[in-house]
């Protein structure tokens, strides 16, 4: 599969870019797409959310009030859930969300954000580039060229250039990662992948490592 190599400016260069039909070109697997987005936010949870229940809320040691005579609920205790300030029902324990999914259907959900990406258009390959200074103007100016403006946008680098990250952070829905880090969620919660030409191959490299011949 090829692509064109278009440059920061936003004009499109007589370069192509190769990349792999087996990563790029799959037919998407959504159910694993689904999968894999719930195991990374899933895993994100902390799960130390925690309410009291009526035995651990302080006081309602004794009874409130006399049980007959007086026109009301027969109360037991003021800790009781009906009760402003008493115990909550069912509230949340502290847990653990952790989901796991076997290395295999993490590697096709990759593979299946990136072609879907690919076939929707939402995939585009940019030359290399780097900034001598950092200036949020000079990223503001190449998403402009490349009509890309106001959305989500992951750029994907060779190698993080400190410049072009301080040059990117204060652009909201901009982010700025390695070559071998966007994992599922990263990718379809963008809604443009920039990919650096330098960044291709340690994409390729994470999802499918070449497993080197052995010497005869």
């Amino acid at each position: 599969m090829e692509l064109t190599v278009y440059k920061i400016d936003g004009k499109s260069s007589s370069n192509k870019a190769e990349l792999s039909d087996t990563i790029f070109g799959i037919e998407p697997n959504e159910t694993v797409l689904y999968e894999d987005v719930r195991r990374i936010l899933a895993n994100r949870r902390q799960g130390t959310a925690k309410t009291k229940e009526r035995s651990e809320v302080r006081g309602g040691g004794r009874k409130a009030y006399k049980q007959k005579g007086t026109g009301m609920a027969r109360r037991g205790s003021m800790r009781s859930p009906l009760l402003v300030g008493g115990g909550t029902v069912f509230g949340p324990k502290p847990r653990k969300y952790t989901v796991k999914l076997t290395k295999k259907a993490k590697r096709l959900a990759r593979k299946s954000a990136l072609s879907l990406k690919v076939s929707e258009e939402s995939l585009k390959v940019i030359e290399n580039f780097s900034f001598d200074e950092p200036k949020t103007k000079q990223v503001s100016d190449m998403l402009a060229a490349l009509d890309l403006t106001g959305k989500k946008v992951m750029i994907v680098m060779a190698e993080v250039d400190k410049n072009v990250l301080l040059s990117a952070r204060n652009i909201p829905g901009v982010n700025v990662i390695e070559g071998n880090k966007p994992n599922t969620y990263d990718i379809m919660n963008s809604d443009v992948v920039l990919l650096q030409e330098g960044a291709i191959e340690m994409l390729q490299n994470s999802i499918e490592p070449k497993v080197e011949e052995e010497a005869a």
